[in-house]
């Protein structure tokens, strides 16, 4: 218990600087130069300050879009999405600890009686890791209010961030690829091409397997989408 206050400890001192110095106003489609311009300009740190970022986004409720489209236009495809990879899911279960240790009795308030809080517990009781797998898939629920959700359910932490990851890497390499294709191309048309071609494969797939998954789900009473 002492590491996790420790742990949780310095999460909340890093936060609370990240606000003193307006950083995460930075999150935005409408400042994404700007922060193309913040990254480059910390060299070899520039990875690791990306994934803090990206983590602590997730934690605090801001869309991680604006950042994902980052990632591949700073490090291109590849490395973008292996960093948006490991940042996503270490957010997802930062936010998943907080939900069922840390910030609890908060989280059990604001959720414990709502629709979102039901289905998901329901979801994991009788569907066990496939209700992860789905949420992840199919944007049924808000996506950072799942993470502190499935915190309140006893699905094994383990299993939550293991198909947590799995599942949320397509949309990762979809959308990385797709922004960092020129990066990532350097001036090679073909590789831009290729890259371009694969984000944009990945996420038509994507689509049509939600599409699939929803339709499913209408006609199943404890998980549906509408």
């Amino acid at each position: 218990m002492k590491k996790k206050i420790i742990i949780f400890g310095i999460l909340g001192i890093t936060i609370l600087l990240f606000w003193i110095f307006d950083i995460f106003s930075y999150v935005s489609l409408d400042r994404i130069d700007e922060m193309i311009v913040f990254i480059d300009g910390l060299g070899i740190w520039a990875p690791l300050v990306f994934i803090i970022f990206y983590a602590l986004s997730t934690v605090l409720f801001i869309p991680g879009l604006p950042l994902t489209l980052l990632s591949g236009m700073v490090f291109g495809p590849i490395y973008g999405s292996i960093w948006v990879s490991i940042a996503s899911t270490l957010g997802a279960s930062l936010a998943f600890l907080t939900g069922r240790y840390i910030g609890k009795d908060y989280v059990v308030k604001k959720f414990k009686n709502s629709d979102i809080f039901i289905k998901l517990d329901k979801g994991i009781n009788d569907h066990g890791w496939k209700m992860i797998a789905i949420t992840r898939l199919v944007p049924i629920f808000p996506f950072n209010a799942q993470n502190y959700v499935y915190g309140l359910t006893n699905v094994p932490f383990k299993t939550y961030a293991l198909i947590s990851w799995i599942c949320m890497l397509p949309a990762t390499i979809g959308y990385v690829f797709l922004a960092g294709a020129i990066i990532g191309g350097k001036g090679d048309t073909v590789k831009t091409i290729t890259f371009a071609t694969t984000g944009i494969a990945v996420l038509i797939l994507l689509s049509i397997i939600s599409k699939v998954i929803i339709k499913k789900l209408k006609d199943m009473k404890d998980i549906s989408a509408d």
